[in-house]
């Protein structure tokens, strides 16, 4: 039905049912369709090239990001310098809705702390304190990588096997985790399982050699 909408201004409309049913096709006045996916392979072909305009968006600058963390904060009635927009958009991992979310929090740093506005200092001991770094992973992200450095000598590791060592369902782990890791180059998926990237060490502190590679055993043969 929806087809013949967008092509015709039209509804095709059965009525009755057997071998007494007609189809009635029904005018429409002229409309405008806006549709939104984040799994755009998910949408039939048919239906995905009737629209006349296919645009595809991409994650938030950190400008742009800055300038709603300060609209955000003055809805919430608390200020917030420059510096510390700037940086609290650094770790929000390009996206509004984070940012919003860690917003708040420093809001409650800063209420707490006495004062009415957001600084660099509030901020990075409320990321701290979250547990949030720079580039914006979060405690489960840095286990992710860690789980498979240490324990699997940075990988390939299977998705079911990884989910399990960290305690997560594999859907949370395929949706959630991995696209911003894979996003940020700290993370690979191959034919053969999930591997770290030599970046995803540097960023954890952590030494590349071939010991990590082999499971990090360590021990001399005689």
């Amino acid at each position: 039905m929806l087809y013949i909408a967008m092509e015709d201004f039209e509804l095709d409309w059965i009525i009755g049912q057997g071998a007494a049913a007609r189809t009635v096709r029904i005018p429409i006045p002229p409309f405008t369709l806006v549709g939104a996916t984040t799994k755009a392979g998910s949408v039939s072909s048919p239906l995905r090239s009737r629209f006349g305009f296919i645009p595809r968006f991409e994650f938030y600058t950190q400008a742009e990001l800055s300038s709603i963390i300060k609209r955000s904060a003055s809805i919430l009635e608390i200020g917030i310098d420059d510096d510390a927009a700037l940086l609290l958009a650094q770790c929000c991992r390009g996206t509004p809705r984070v940012a919003n979310r860690v917003l708040r929090r420093m809001r409650d740093f800063a209420q707490v702390s006495g004062s009415r506005s957001i600084s660099v200092d509030i901020v990075d001991e409320g990321l701290r304190r979250l547990e949030i770094d720079s580039i914006g992973l979060e405690k489960y992200d840095r286990e992710i990588l860690r789980s498979i450095i240490e324990n699997f000598g940075g990988g390939p590791v299977g998705a079911e096997t990884l989910a399990i060592s960290i305690g997560e369902s594999i859907d949370t782990l395929e949706d959630y985790y991995e696209p911003y890791l894979i996003q940020c180059g700290l993370l690979q998926r191959t034919p053969r399982g999930r591997m770290v990237t030599e970046k995803a060490y540097t960023h954890l502190g952590l030494s590349h050699s071939a010991d990590s590679k082999s499971g990090g055993a360590q021990g001399s043969l005689f």
